[in-house]
Order: C-alpha cells, then structure tokens, then sequence
C-alpha cells in the first residue's frame, strides 16, 4: 500500500509552497506547458467534500476544518500541482506507516487505498472527466487521512475535552487543523514544526526514545522475573543475582548499563560464586533504578523495589505510550515562567525561563480525596494563614465535643467567626447549637489560629479555583521522608515552602527572606500580591524519562493509567 513510487511509474512529485516558488523560469514555462496541454487543475466540489466527510467515520469529526480547510484556498486542490501529486503525499504515507513509533496504530491512517487511488489515476491521464473526478477523490482522501493523524497526534486519541471528562482540567491545546495542513503542504508558516510532523514539547520526544528501546529490549526476549519473595542484600550471594544482572546489566538491553562483566572470582573461588554474588557494580545499579522509581537508594532487593523490577515490559510500554497521549493533551506552548507539580511524582517543578530553578518534594490527596488536574494562575502568599476547618470535621470529629464543652475550641487554638477577612468578628461558640448544627445552618466559620498548630503551617499559595485546591506549608515534615506521599484531603502540601515563597517574592524587595519570617513570627494573617499571576500546572504523569530516552516511572495511584488504557487500547 505504501509503494508510492511505485504506483506513480514516471509521475514527478512537485513540492508546493515556498520550495515552488524556487522553480527556474524554464521550470516554470514547462509547468505552464503541461498545465495546457493537461487542461486547469480541476477545483474541489464542496458538496461532494461534505458528502464523503460525512460517510466516512474516521473522517466525520473533522468535516469544519477541512471546510473551513478549502475554504481558504479558494477550494484549490491541496495535493496537486499541475496534475502531479506533491511531495508531501509520500511524507504523509512514510510518517502513517510509522504511527506506531508515536505509540499510534498505523491502521488508523489506512483509510482510503492512496497508492491504489494513485494508479489508477495514472491509468486515467488522457480522460480529463475520469482524471479531474478522481484527482478530487485523491485530494479528499489524503486531507481527510492527515486531518485524522493530525488530530490523533497533536490533540490525542482520548482527549477528555473531548469526551467531556473532568478528570482531566488543564487548559487545552487548541490546535487548528486547517491552519495545520496549511503548514505541512508549506503554504504558510508557523512558529510550530507542522510541516516536520515534530512534537510539541521536547518531553514527549524522550517519551518516544525511551518507548523504542523498550520495544527493541521487548523483541530481544524482554527482560527475566525475580522469585517472588526474593531478598538480597549487598554482598549476598544468591541464585537470583543472575536473573538481577540479566535485569539490570544485560547487554542486550538492560537498563541501568550494558555489557558489563561480573566480580571475578578470588583464587580457589568456584565461578559460580563470583557471578551469583551481589556486588558493587550491581548495588550502583539496583540503587540507579530506584532512583528512577522514586523509591528508597537502600540498594536492597526486596518489597517495592521487586515488585518493581517484577513489572512486565509489555506493561511499561504500555505505560510509556499512555503518557505520550497526556502529552498531546496540554498546551502546545509553556509560559516561560510557571509551577508543575506531577501527582505521582510527589514533585514540585518551579520553572523559569523554560528551564528548572528548582524542585521539592509535595504530599498529595488520598485516593479518597484526590488531587484533581488542572491549570490556573497563583495570584497570592499568605503568611500565617488561618485554616478554615472543612464541616465534614466538624461533623465527623468535633460535634460531640463541642456539644459537652464549647470552649473545647481554646484547647484547639480554634475560634468561631462571622464574616472573612479583615471582616471577619469572633463568635462565642457556646452560642452555637451544635448538636443540631447542620452543613447549611452553619453560618459561621469554624477556623484555625496562625501558629504551630495550624495544618497549613506558615504559609499558603492561592490560585483561586473551583476547586479550592492550593499550595500550602505543614507541621508534619516527617511525612516528606516517605516514597509515597497522598495523605492530604486534596490541597498540595510542600517540604520547603519558606524557600518557595521567597522565590515568588524575589521581585518584591520588601519582602526578603527575614522579612517574611518576621511576618510570619507575628501570627497574624497577611496576603501579599505577587507582581505578576504566575500559572500553576497540576498534571498527572506516571512515566517520563530523561534527554538521553531513560524512562522513569510512578505508581498509578488514583487509577487514571487504567481509565485510560481502556479508551486508548481497547
């Protein structure tokens, strides 16, 4: 099917857009002389454009921008020049045979028989009614073939916008297909690499890297299991070193380094001994992957980190591709300057200037109480915060408390007010009726002191959403020490928030370091306006991998992975 070429016989593929323009003025008396003899390129017929968008249901959903497409050009056929095909046409049939490189399936794109419709357009030539009609077909079949490919690997396969699914709320990619097919056929320019069918974002390129070797390693036999139950500490020696090293070392695609050699053994040794003993070239190695796997560098083979390794290879394709479609799903372009932080990851990014300045570690939302995905913009710090207490607390914690003894709140460093902000008047809690106090006749608000006790610590960062998500400090540093963190009710909770807020301030001089510690010692709640609103990403990646393709991956832990493998792969 793909044998263009072939299919073409003597057919000259003449490139359109700003590489025509290069023609010589021979070249172009000839062009002249063949469009003459040949008779005018024949113009697109929009009903008969509409009607096959519509029969055709991988064509169907991008039947407005292959109008507005055509539209624009004056219904002028896109993929022909004085009768002959362009030279993107091969481009477009090499780059769809390789869709599954982009974790894409190349049957997807093998809609219409292009090389097919080709020759027999050439067996046509000399009937200009056959020729003009199918040349129209042809012109059809290839915009309605990129238009699918295009929005398949600029937008994504499952797009939640385009499923209406809120568990995916970042700020879209808009991408417009006719402006896009426009670029590749080199009508126009575009600060995008359309016509190169480049990537977006550098990160989904090492996505790609990563995913080719893991396929290559796949077709090579994959990679060994370890016993279950298996334990090996350094210096150990073990039948399941050999599987270890095979795993990690192997030559023909293990993970951490390749073609290494084992300890030799010692004088009066058997071999054996040597190979099935675990060494320190094996530790680094066994250390190396659970740095990629966020886990803890003991170097000890047991728990989290066999289960790790124990994960087949199939699987993690699976998961590198599943990220790579995440990566379609955001905006085609960052700001310079902006926060990420990746859920599964338990990481902060702060970016600037497209690079990082630095990370932290966070604690994100139990899996009854997710960390949703979304976009906004941090307008705020707040020093010594108050921390409104949720009614489910109230409810759930404190009502028989309160009911025995109101000024139980003292105890609690609690207080009862009336109103928000500089507004807000304290209310003696013993005129509350809190044994029948209900979540809509609670009309007060139940919150927190600035001080030691307070569950957001000293400090907040507002970016003012509907879902009352924000970044904030807190008193339980222990917790950051743990390789998986999802213990909050939602909010993201940070390990140096001090350094984040003075990092936010940096271009208010008047709030220094010292002075926002000096704030803070104060314990009464004071905003301070960042001079510019600075977006703040919560996104969800559970595979990434660094500039030279290695992969790092993260637990699923709120299911996303497995929602969408159903839609993607099914």
């Amino acid at each position: 099917m793909w044998l263009l070429l072939a299919a073409l016989g003597s057919i000259t593929l003449v490139s359109c857009g700003s590489d025509s323009q290069k023609q010589t003025a021979g070249q172009a008396t000839a062009d002249s002389s063949a469009t003459s003899a040949a008779g005018a390129q024949p113009l697109m017929d929009s009903t008969q454009l509409i009607n096959a968008f519509r029969a055709e249901p991988a064509f169907k959903a991008q039947l407005l921008p292959a109008r507005r497409f055509y539209r624009e050009r004056k219904f002028q056929l896109a993929w022909f020049k004085n009768h002959q095909p362009v030279a993107q046409v091969k481009s477009l049939q090499d780059i769809t045979a390789k869709a599954a490189d982009e974790g894409l399936d190349a049957k997807d794109y093998q809609i219409k028989n292009i090389s097919q419709m080709l020759a027999e357009l050439e067996k046509v030539r000399d009937d200009s009614v056959r020729r003009n009609a199918l040349e129209r077909q042809v012109d059809i079949a290839l915009s309605g073939t990129y238009m699918k490919w295009a929005n398949d690997y600029y937008r994504g396969v499952a797009n939640p916008r385009d499923k209406k699914d809120t568990s995916w709320q970042v700020k879209p990619n808009k991408i417009k297909l006719n402006k896009v097919l426009a670029t590749f056929l080199g009508e126009r320019k575009s600060r995008y690499n359309y016509y190169e069918f480049a990537p977006l974002h550098p990160e989904y390129d090492q996505l790609k890297k990563a995913l080719a070797t893991y396929r290559a390693q796949e077709r090579a036999g994959g990679w060994p299991t370890l016993p279950a139950n298996t334990v090996i500490k350094p210096g150990q020696y073990s039948p399941a070193v050999a599987a270890l090293r095979k795993r990690l070392l192997d030559s023909q695609g293990g993970e951490v380094a390749s073609a290494p050699t084992a300890t030799a053994a010692k004088p009066g040794q058997p071999a054996d001994v040597a190979a099935l003993t675990y060494d320190l070239q094996l530790q680094e190695a066994v250390k190396q992957f659970q740095a990629d796997a966020g886990l803890k560098g003991d170097g000890i083979v047991r728990g989290e980190t066999l289960k790790q390794l124990n994960v087949p290879i199939g699987t993690r394709i699976d998961q590198l591709i599943l990220n790579m479609e995440r990566w379609r799903w955001l905006p085609k372009k960052f700001e310079p300057n902006y926060l990420l932080v990746n859920i599964p990851e338990y990481t902060l990014h702060v970016i600037e200037e497209n690079k990082e300045a630095f990370n932290m570690r966070v604690i994100v939302g139990k899996v009854l109480h997710e960390t949703p995905v979304f976009s906004d913009k941090m307008e705020y710090v707040v020093l010594s915060p108050y921390w409104n207490v949720p009614f489910s607390i109230i409810e759930n914690e404190l009502r028989d408390k309160l009911v025995a003894d109101p000024n139980y709140l003292d105890r609690l460093d609690m207080e009862v007010v009336k109103g928000s902000g500089r507004k807000a008047t304290v209310v003696d809690p013993s005129s509350v009726d809190w044994a029948n106090v209900t979540q809509e006749s609670f009309k007060y608000t139940l919150r927190r002191r600035p001080g030691p006790k307070n569950d957001l610590g000293d400090v907040k960062f507002i970016f003012p959403n509907s879902n009352d998500i924000y970044l904030h400090d807190t008193p339980h540093d222990e917790l950051f020490s743990q390789s998986s963190r999802s213990f909050s009710h939602g909010c993201v909770r940070l390990s140096e928030p001090i350094k984040l807020a003075t990092y936010l301030l940096r271009n208010r001089p008047e709030w220094d370091k010292q002075t926002i510690l000096d704030s803070i010692a104060t314990r009464r709640e004071k905003y301070v306006t960042l001079k510019e609103k600075l977006p703040v990403y919560l996104v969800y990646f559970t595979a990434w991998a660094d500039a030279s393709g290695r992969p790092h991956f993260r637990d699923d832990i709120y299911g996303l992975d497995k929602k969408l493998a159903r839609e993607y792969f099914d």
